[in-house]
């Protein structure tokens, strides 16, 4: 890219991402709540990753490994239900080879996306839903994956809210307990109609209270107020594990001052990129690394 290009490219990311100017800081109060032995901060130089929900929903493994290295893509969160069919009802040599072929690549096996969910008033739904969850962690283990992404999905009716989100928490903390020998972690994505807004998520990981236990930041409308994140990401820093991260075209969304944060806290992992399907896919990742590059380098300023 010329400098001419260059600086034509910058103009339009500035445009779409909020412009230039000074950002909130990572407060100090946030950064002393953080648990210093968390692994996703300290260092920084956080790395582009690929959700497989849905650009690569129809993808085997071999294609996840061949877009991903062409493109730039250093990590991926695999997607349960998906074509690639990695999943818990693997036998031991086909979970031998998905690992294999990882390893052979350049792109890691960061995660993977369950849709367990723990909100059900009904205890043997929520019950059926953790047992699965200990079958992903078995997985991933064999897999040599780092998390399982699972989620809350909304608040019953006729149950009040701070009940569930207690349910939610204590859920969690079984399941980071039977992670814990395994070492792998348990993410619990921003996610669900009204379950998606920070503050409610903060008072699920009090109650979860487990150091395998750990938020995925999910980039969602709800974490914007008066156009910044900073308060919601303050909120969230202590358990800060993984983050993903949508269409980084939209202005709604102060993605410079989050790439920003991100930076300032020392976020030493992945944005795991969770977009549309696309009739030229590897186009739009070459694209999206574009924007992304410059939008990590906008966040260092």
């Amino acid at each position: 890219m010329n400098d001419v290009s260059r600086r034509s490219f910058m103009t339009t990311m500035l445009a779409v991402s909020g412009g230039a100017g000074v950002f909130p800081t990572v407060s100090s109060v946030a950064l002393a709540r953080a648990d210093s032995k968390n692994p996703a901060l300290g260092g920084g130089g956080f790395k582009l990753g690929l959700v497989t929900y849905n650009l690569a929903k129809d993808w085997d493994v071999p294609t996840i490994l061949r877009n991903c290295q062409e493109t730039g893509f250093e990590a991926v969160e695999l997607r349960t239900t998906h074509h690639h069919g990695v999943e818990p009802s693997l036998d031991k040599s086909a979970r031998a080879e998905v690992r294999r072929r990882f390893l052979d690549s350049k792109v890691r096996l960061l995660s993977l996306g369950s849709t367990c969910e723990y909100h059900s008033p009904d205890a043997a739904v929520v019950s059926r839903n953790i047992e699965e969850t200990k079958r992903f962690v078995e997985l991933a283990h064999d897999l040599g994956a780092l998390a399982v992404k699972v989620r809350p999905n909304g608040l019953p009716r006729g149950i009040s809210e701070e009940q569930t989100l207690e349910q939610i928490g204590r859920a969690l903390r079984q399941c980071g307990q039977a992670a814990k020998d395994s070492n792998v972690e348990i993410w619990l994505e921003v996610h669900g109609e009204a379950t998606c807004v920070p503050a409610r998520i903060e008072r699920i990981m009090k109650a979860a209270d487990h150091p395998q236990v750990g938020v995925c930041w999910n980039s969602n409308p709800e974490d914007v107020q008066d156009g910044s994140v900073a308060h919601n990401f303050d909120l969230l820093l202590p358990w800060l594990r993984n983050a993903h991260i949508n269409e980084l075209w939209n202005p709604n969304y102060p993605w410079r001052e989050l790439f920003h944060l991100l930076k300032q806290c020392g976020y030493n992992r992945y944005t795991l990129a969770e977009i549309a399907e696309s009739s030229d896919p590897v186009r739009l990742m070459h694209y999206y690394r574009a924007l992304w590059l410059e939008l990590q380098h906008q966040g260092l300023t």
